[in-house]
This record gives C-alpha cells, structure tokens and sequence, in this order.
C-alpha cells in the first residue's frame, strides 16, 4: 500500500474510531493510543502526561511495546485494530 493511500486509511480509521462510543477494555484502549502515537508523533520521544501516575506507566509501557514498528507499520496496526474492534 502506498503512503498517501494508508495516511488516508489511517485518518478514516482515527474518524471512525473518535466517533466511537461504547466502552472499550482498557488493554485495548492502551494499543489503540501507543498505535496512534508511534504512528503521529515526529520526535519519538513523547512522554505520557496524565496527572496520575499510575497512568503514565501504563501508557509508557503501551509505548515501549510498539516503540519497534515504524510510523507506517503502526498506522497499519492502528487500522487493523479499528477493523477488528470497532467494526
């Protein structure tokens, strides 16, 4: 697939995905985030910044996970995961 079709795909899935309402587990919200920010993040080195703790170690935990996939491989992720739980 290439660049400007997946970037479209991904934006669709990100639309599809805000406009969800129903509750998620919070495992799969988890990837849902580390996806979308490993896929628009330029730097790669955000850092969660929840007023709670405990919070931000999950999130930097979801990070380090996909830390090891490219900004395209984690937009093809993040589509897959909307395929698969939002569908």
């Amino acid at each position: 697939m290439d660049n400007e079709k997946l970037h479209k795909e991904f934006l669709e899935a990100v639309k599809e995905a805000n406009a969800y309402t129903k509750k998620l587990p919070v495992d799969i919200k988890l990837k849902f985030y580390a996806y979308y920010k490993q896929a628009t993040e330029n730097t790669g080195l955000y850092r969660p910044s929840d007023s709670v703790e405990i919070r931000n170690a999950f999130k930097l935990n979801a990070l380090f996970q996909v830390g090891k996939f490219s900004r395209d491989e984690a937009k093809q992720k993040y589509i897959y995961l909307v395929n698969k739980y939002l569908k």
